[in-house]
């Protein structure tokens, strides 16, 4: 069995929604098409020639990873030189290649919401909140008799939800009038003659990323020809995402007991850090990859410790000045949860239609650390 390599690309992205990504990224499908069939998926943090001879030996039929070779437009394409060859090899073994990175940072489920989660903070936030949901408003009107029935289909398409709830609506039965004319095929009522009928006017709210499949659900479920229905964009805010993350430890550390965690957690057995290391931590800030930039804003929520990683030598500075530890854990360690976290909802998602999800056993640190 196989899927489209547009089936896999919905998946990824209704975990990473596209419009997360920041405006200079370069990500969605790299190279291939759509409509290609994939039984084998690769996921991979990196993409260099290790991991590429490791697809080839699973067969994938596509491949995504976090960083893609196209971040920087490319001037040629030899295939003498690394990247080169890295191309076209996925070309010569038929493979789609498709990058989901900031988007996949910013997420909720995403890099940093990892590491969050590793960490088992609590009162999480975005550290720096780029992308706000935009909701609508869905009103439909229903024979009363279907009204369950495409209540069922919106929400299972995604409507409905506000905040922990779901299957959130409101209903309110009136009478509906409609004239079938010459052509029409109506499901009730005759050519000609004016009907009414008993209709139930359902409401429910949708984020705008789930529009698309949940005004598909409703027409598939509702009975008329031509189904009425109102959406109405709303100012209420939405669910923000971004890059970053903030919130609270369940008890309070040394920050030498905080990088203990840290090593335990990423499975680090070397990191560097600044900052008293008999500090008190119980506000944390973490930014997966290069994450330095916002170190203002950790400052600025009262972090006591901000986890990144990539930190410059004056930044580090910057951080001390503002009275916030900082711990920088690599830039591979920071990321590499993830992969696997999104290989699980990909495995989830298309296990029953028999395909295959890998992950990356070679891809790792570049960086090696001498103990002395």
């Amino acid at each position: 069995m196989a899927v489209s390599c547009q089936t896999v690309i919905s998946l990824v992205e209704k975990y990473a929604p596209k419009r997360l990504a920041l405006e200079q990224d370069n990500i969605g499908l790299q190279l291939g098409q759509p409509a290609q069939q994939v039984e084998k998926l690769f996921l991979s943090l990196d993409l260099k020639s290790e991991v590429l001879n490791e697809a080839v030996a699973f067969n994938a039929d596509m491949l995504v990873v976090h960083h893609t070779p196209f971040f920087k437009p490319l001037k040629h394409l030899r295939s003498d030189l690394p990247t080169g060859k890295l191309i076209s090899e996925i070309i010569r073994n038929d493979m789609a290649l498709y990058t989901a990175h900031t988007n996949l940072d910013a997420a909720w489920g995403g890099v940093s919401d990892i590491l969050a989660q590793k960490l088992n903070l609590q009162d999480v936030r975005t550290l720096s909140d780029s992308r706000q949901q935009k909701l609508y408003k869905l009103v439909v009107f229903i024979p009363r008799e279907y009204t369950q029935r495409v209540h069922e289909a919106i929400c299972s398409a995604g409507a409905g939800w506000i905040g922990n709830y779901s299957d959130c609506s409101f209903r309110l039965d009136g009478m509906g009038t409609f004239r079938p004319l010459a052509g029409a095929q109506p499901f009730i009522g005759h050519e000609g003659e004016l009907e009414q009928v008993g209709e139930t006017r359902l409401e429910t709210i949708v984020p705008d990323e789930k529009i698309s499949g949940v005004i598909k659900a409703m027409l598939h479920a509702h009975p008329y020809e031509e189904v009425a229905y109102d959406l109405y964009p709303l100012a209420n805010e939405g669910k923000t995402a971004g890059l970053g993350r903030i919130g609270r430890l369940p008890h309070a550390l040394t920050l030498a007991e905080f990088i203990a965690v840290v090593k335990e957690k990423l499975a680090v057995s070397s990191l560097r850090y600044c900052g008293d290391i008999h500090k008190q931590i119980e506000k944390v800030a973490v930014c997966g990859g290069s994450g330095a930039a916002y170190i203002a804003q950790a400052a600025f929520f009262g972090a006591h410790v901000f986890l990144t990683a990539d930190v410059k030598y004056h930044e580090a500075q910057d951080a001390l000045a503002a009275n916030l530890a900082l711990v920088d854990a690599g830039h591979f360690a920071t990321e590499q949860p993830v992969i696997s976290v999104l290989a699980d909802f990909l495995h989830a998602e298309l296990v029953e239609k028999g395909v295959e999800v890998a992950v990356s056993q070679s891809c790792t640190d570049p960086f090696c650390f001498d103990k002395g």
